[in-house]
């Protein structure tokens, strides 16, 4: 066990230090991330002049809070192509260096996806800073500690269940050529059904329910409803024992694929 964490903890080390030889594209991501968000202010303020002081049981600091926490939530657990590094690595034939080292691949991977979020969320705080100070009054905070915990917890799972969802995509490329076309169509359903664009709660109740059954909502959503109270009591348990059981599941389905892949893997040429 202590071989095992020293073994992963260099490969976290490195890469931090991978992650901060380019600290400026860090940096700028995040800050140009702030536009968007800027802008999703700007035209939130707009909906609440034409409709009033409630939209879909959001006040106008509520829906601040809530795109703010999106923004941050993201940059904690959103991977940074992970699922084009793995492809690149069975794809070109690199995966035959960690194949025959004492290295397990998938814990190598999760190593680097922790290293980059930790860095990313590091250099984040900068600009995110910002906004926390242009915008003090309408920002909304968790009221208790409990909230607090089950924040946390459920932030955890969804950076699990992006990285693994990334890793499952990856693995795809031990069967097809260029997975491309199959990442850009599972990301747009996740875009628009992981609650990036809009709170699942301005859906109709049928419609946002069925949604809760699908991993999308969990990727950012259920962390942030958690934040802000909007999900409590049974609701909040219940959403997390689904998050739990689709992380769970994503695991077991990640493995089951790369072990199928691995048998059919071959590398050629000198």
């Amino acid at each position: 066990m202590i071989r095992w964490l020293g073994l992963y903890s260099a490969v976290f080390s490195l890469g931090v230090q991978n992650a901060f030889v380019y600290r400026w594209n860090f940096f700028f991501r995040a800050a140009f991330g702030l536009l968007p968000l800027a802008a999703t202010i700007w035209i939130w303020k707009a909906i609440f002049a034409e409709r009033g002081a409630d939209v879909g049981g959001y006040s106008f600091g509520e829906m601040v809070s809530y795109f703010v926490a999106v923004t941050v939530a993201e940059s904690l657990v959103s991977p940074t192509d992970d699922e084009w590094q793995i492809a690149a690595d069975i794809r070109d034939g690199r995966m035959s260096a960690f194949l025959l080292r004492p290295l397990d691949y998938f814990a190598y991977r999760a190593s680097l996806f922790l290293s980059s979020r930790v860095v990313y969320a590091g250099v984040a705080l900068v600009p995110l800073a910002a906004v926390v100070w242009w915008l003090p009054g309408e920002l909304r905070w968790p009221a208790d500690g409990m909230t607090w915990a089950v924040f946390a917890g459920a932030l955890v799972m969804a950076a699990a269940l992006q990285f693994l969802i990334a890793f499952v995509l990856a693995t795809l490329a031990f069967w097809v050529l260029e997975i491309s076309t199959l990442v850009f169509i599972l990301y747009s359903f996740e875009y628009f059904l992981s609650g990036r664009i809009f709170p699942i709660d301005l859906l109709p109740a049928g419609l946002k329910w069925t949604l809760l059954a699908l991993p999308f909502p969990y990727e950012l959503y259920f962390p942030v409803a958690v934040w802000m109270g909007k999900l409590t009591g049974a609701a909040m348990w219940s959403g997390l024992a689904i998050q739990a059981a689709w992380t769970l599941g994503m695991f077991v389905l990640s493995r089951w694929l790369w072990r199928r892949g691995v048998m059919r893997y071959g590398a050629y040429g000198g």
